[in-house]
């Protein structure tokens, strides 16, 4: 089913782009197109991020997205793709199980924002979330609040959590599990800096990696986390956008990851 998904995606990208070639004049498109291949080129390729080898849990919590009953109106839309967060998940943890082929990797996913979603675009986005979990072998948890994400963490069982990210919504101060899902550009669901000092001190191993591949959790959030948890948070300072086929990337013009 997420096959299916990615395959209309595709189709739909490729009528896009045969459209824009079409209609587009055809030097400004050959200027545009040497203009990125010299930004392309004068860019220096990141650093991969590191994957934990373990031992300990990959604990991956995948944010809501938004409905287009309320972000059609903007100029610049959230999530035009209803993947837009369960695909970086999904990168990521190709690239923690092509490092660490029997990672225990735990997705905790925010289940209200996915049926709302569903119920817009008419299709079942929980089973082709399970269609997910079945094809790369991970565990699956939906949640509903935000205490449950913090239940789960606490909740140890004599296994640390070496790998730690969020995918999702965020600002300065809070994961916003239901940005413009229930309200217009806002929030009802959310896990806010204040909330923090309830996870358990000495829950991650030694050296864990811990990321939110958010908007600006590296103007606030992350150090609040690393001051409650003891996890030492890369956020972004600025937006991040995320992509198809490679994790997000950092959008604001002077942006940078900082723990």
């Amino acid at each position: 089913m997420a096959g299916n998904v990615e395959s209309e995606k595709s189709r739909e990208s490729a009528l896009d782009r045969s459209t824009f070639l079409l209609t587009f004049p055809r030097m400004k498109f050959l200027s545009l197109l040497l203009a990125v291949a010299f930004s392309l080129a004068a860019t220096p390729l990141a650093k991969a991020d590191p994957v934990p080898p373990g031992p300990g849990e990959y604990v991956l919590v995948v944010g809501g997205v938004s409905l287009n009953i309320w972000e059609k109106w903007k100029a610049a839309p959230h999530d035009g793709w209803w993947m837009n967060f369960v695909r970086a998940a999904r990168i990521r943890v190709n690239e923690i199980q092509a490092v660490n082929p029997t990672a225990d990797i735990t997705w905790l996913v925010y289940r209200p924002a996915y049926l709302s979603r569903g119920a817009q675009d008419g299709r079942d986005y929980i089973s082709d979330i399970r269609s997910v979990q079945a094809a790369f072998k991970i565990r699956l948890i939906f949640f509903e609040r935000a205490s449950e994400v913090i239940d789960y963490l606490n909740d140890r069982r004599g296994k640390p959590i070496c790998d730690f990210e969020y995918f999702g919504h965020s600002n300065k101060a809070c994961f916003m599990f239901d940005y413009s899902n229930n309200i217009d550009s806002a929030s009802k669901a959310w896990l806010h800096e204040k909330d923090l000092e309830r996870i358990k001190r000495g829950i991650f191993a030694k050296n864990a990696f811990v990321k939110s591949w958010g908007c600006h959790t590296g103007e606030s959030f992350s150090k609040k986390f690393a001051s409650a948890t003891g996890g030492k948070m890369i956020g972004a300072k600025g937006k991040t956008q995320y992509m198809d086929e490679v994790l997000p990337i950092l959008s604001t013009t002077g942006g940078y990851w900082v723990r």
